[in-house]
């Protein structure tokens, strides 16, 4: 049915002919694939998710219950998307006016977490480990390592790699509390990992 590896779909998944199915995926209850999107491996895809044609997930991407990705969307490796997220793919919809060949398209770089019940507008960019907070109303860009909440989402702060608040010190730098990684925050306010020096 699919150009696939082995991968687990619940026995009431659709998965249309012509998607594309990393190994190790779990697709689970009313979930329904269609035809040319395409899922990395190790993603976990939750109950009652639509996935349009055309949508491509990395590795390891997390969609949980009750999200439609619409044609446009693709996520890079270690996203994770909550509960009932939502995209769109117009700006203007009308139900008169046909925009199928005007879909914008949204992108989330490695790593970005979008809290539950947020909504993504089209045509905006999340950089990498970006952290959207629940309830969140996203219409612009976002920049890597930032924390973004509200209606319109805007910034708050900043978030690690394992997803804890960054506190900079007046050098500028903050640590991580769980991992311990380092964190530079830079003269035009960019967020830079600071590599760990590892004994040999």
């Amino acid at each position: 049915m699919t150009d696939t590896l082995a991968y687990f779909a619940h026995s009431t998944a659709v998965l249309d002919e012509g998607c594309r199915i990393g190994a190790g995926c779990r697709i689970w209850h009313f979930a329904h694939l269609m035809a040319g999107c395409e899922l990395g491996e190790n993603c976990t895809i939750g109950q009652n998710v639509m996935i349009a044609n055309g949508v491509r997930l990395g590795r390891n991407v997390k969609v949980q219950n009750n999200v439609s990705l619409y044609t446009g969307v693709e996520c890079a490796d270690d996203v994770f998307l909550g509960p009932s997220v939502v995209f769109t793919n117009v700006r203007n919809p009308r139900s008169a006016v046909p925009r199928r060949h005007k879909y914008q398209p949204t992108v989330l770089e490695r790593g970005v977490s979008v809290g539950a019940n947020s909504t993504i507008i089209c045509g905006v960019h999340l950089g990498e480990y970006a952290f959207v907070g629940a309830g969140s109303v996203v219409t612009h860009d976002v920049a890597p390592y930032s924390l973004v909440y509200g209606n319109p989402a805007r910034p708050q702060g900043w978030m690690s790699h394992a997803g804890h608040r960054l506190l900079f010190d007046a050098s500028r730098h903050a640590t991580c509390p769980e991992s311990g990684a380092q964190y530079e925050l830079t003269l035009d306010n960019q967020v830079i990992p600071i590599p760990s020096i590892q004994n040999s």
